[in-house]
């Protein structure tokens, strides 16, 4: 079982670890080391076993907070998935007629000459397309 030396606070640790780890154990002192020099930069010399403690409770607010982030974002994924599941498993929208598209094109021509007979002291130019667009010319 290999034995480091790792830097906590400007102070040395020796930390057995297993076999393949240590690189992991590297990150961690670091990280831990980092809250800890915060602290000492703040407060100033603190015991030992306190730095440990606030730096390590420093570090466990950190991931208790990117942990309630992971689970938000994992609701929010599995939101989105049954959204997916539900549009892919949607019937597909029945195909349009010509006679369909022939009245939504209509309806729109009877609005235009709606709109248009509005402006032109109630004559609408329903029948001759070029007037419709313009209906001051329309007697």
């Amino acid at each position: 079982m290999p034995e480091i030396e790792i830097q906590i606070g400007g102070r040395s640790f020796d930390v057995a670890c297993q076999e393949g780890e240590e690189s992991y154990l590297r990150a961690a002192a670091k990280l831990l080391d980092e809250e800890a020099s915060v602290l000492s930069a703040q407060i100033g010399r603190i015991p030992e076993a306190r730095l440990l403690l606030m730096a390590g409770l420093m570090l466990a607010d950190k991931t208790a907070g990117i942990e309630d982030k992971l689970r938000r974002m994992e609701d929010r994924m599995a939101e989105k998935e049954a959204e997916l599941d539900q549009l892919r498993n949607a019937p597909a929208p029945a195909p349009q007629t010509d006679r369909a598209r022939q009245r939504q094109r209509g309806h729109g021509r009877d609005r235009r000459a709606r709109r248009g007979a509005g402006r032109s002291g109630g004559r609408a130019c329903v029948g001759q397309r070029r007037l419709m667009r313009n209906p001051r010319r329309c007697d």
